[in-house]
């Protein structure tokens, strides 16, 4: 147990080292990456505290932030979250979390983005053709997380993703790994993930298909069928390390600060902090946050959130949590949660 402590640490210090020397770094490779709605943050609750949740990932929206969260949660639970996205976009997230006694924890996910019909555009009709057409994304995953020991949860997930524009997709797999350790000092965890290990991703379609005189100059057949070739674009890949402590955690109170830092390959390193309060058995919850500090030109700025959760039956609870995320210049977002615990 000794070794695995050693090299569990190695890697946390690792991982500290490469994101601290990484804020120094002036090229961000913003909007380089496939599949960005990976990226959007999932649940109220989280959202709430500022998107500082790696280390605390005790609902099932762990399965974004954390897998092996799900590990720890002792009971079941169905967890929907709805967004009304900048530019009117909606973003969709349901996770379910299926404990299996002592064998382990096994989650179900599915996140979809989407955005209603736009009227297609050429250059010899700038104002419209009247063909309409969709776009939109969405990821299936399946998960599955243990306790190796009382204070080491491990856990990992593998993902379906589609993306889609008119009569063209992208498709790909990608994996995330997450680690929780409680610490020897009372009340202060540590989180580690990796998010959206994967194979680039690359759009193929109809809408590609082209005609194409190979050798204009020789009288060939100006309408060979050809295929436009399309980039191949990286997944959203990011490292998030956190800690949170508890200074609170009775019965009736309980008190968490949290604070992540994130190291994405597509834009800057960055800090996120947050704070939650709850009382009367967690039936009533206060949130705050700030995102994306340390991030240069970032809209992203403060949130605040709240949550109610009631007894509906025995052994059955309901939860309803609701966020509020400054974006600056851009569309502010408002959040929600639903979770049924059972």
């Amino acid at each position: 147990m000794g070794s695995v402590f050693a090299r569990f640490s190695l890697v946390i210090l690792l991982s500290v080292w490469g994101i601290s020397a990484g804020l120094s770094q002036q090229v961000t490779k913003t909007g380089t990456t496939a599949a960005k709605f990976l990226s959007i943050p999932v649940g109220a609750r989280a959202l709430g505290m500022g998107g500082a949740f790696v280390s605390i990932a005790d609902d099932a929206s762990a399965l974004y932030w954390n897998p092996a969260g799900i590990a720890r949660l002792g009971h079941s639970e169905v967890l929907v979250s709805h967004a009304q996205w900048i530019a009117d976009i909606d973003y969709n997230f349901a996770g379910v979390a299926l404990p299996l006694e002592s064998f382990g924890t096994l989650g179900f996910s599915f996140t979809s983005l989407s955005m209603g019909e736009m009227e297609r555009t050429t250059e010899e009709q700038p104002d419209g053709t009247g063909d309409f057409f969709t776009a939109g994304s969405f990821a299936l995953g399946v998960a599955f997380a243990r306790n190796l020991t009382e204070w080491f949860s491990i856990g990992g997930q593998v993902k379906y993703i589609r993306e889609s524009i008119w009569n063209s997709a992208a498709t790909g797999i990608a994996i995330d790994v997450g680690t929780l350790f409680t610490t020897p000092f009372k009340g202060l965890r540590f989180g580690a993930g990796i998010s959206n290990f994967g194979e680039k991703m690359q759009m193929t379609g109809d809408d590609l298909l082209v005609q194409k005189d190979i050798s204009p100059n020789h009288g060939n057949n100006p309408n060979i069928n050809a295929n436009l070739s399309t980039d191949r674009f990286d997944l959203p890949l990011n490292l998030r390390i956190g800690f949170s402590y508890e200074p609170l955690a009775s019965e009736n109170q309980y008190l968490v600060f949290a604070v992540d830092a994130a190291h994405p390959n597509d834009n800057s390193e960055s800090i996120n902090v947050g704070v939650e309060y709850a009382l009367f058995r967690r039936a009533v919850s206060i949130r705050g946050g700030y995102k994306a500090l340390g991030v240069r030109e970032s809209e992203e700025q403060f949130t605040f959130g709240g949550g109610l959760q009631h007894e509906i039956s025995p052994g059955v609870r309901a939860r309803i949590d609701y966020a509020f995320e400054r974006f600056g210049r851009l569309q502010d977002v408002h959040k929600f949660s639903i979770g049924i615990l059972f």
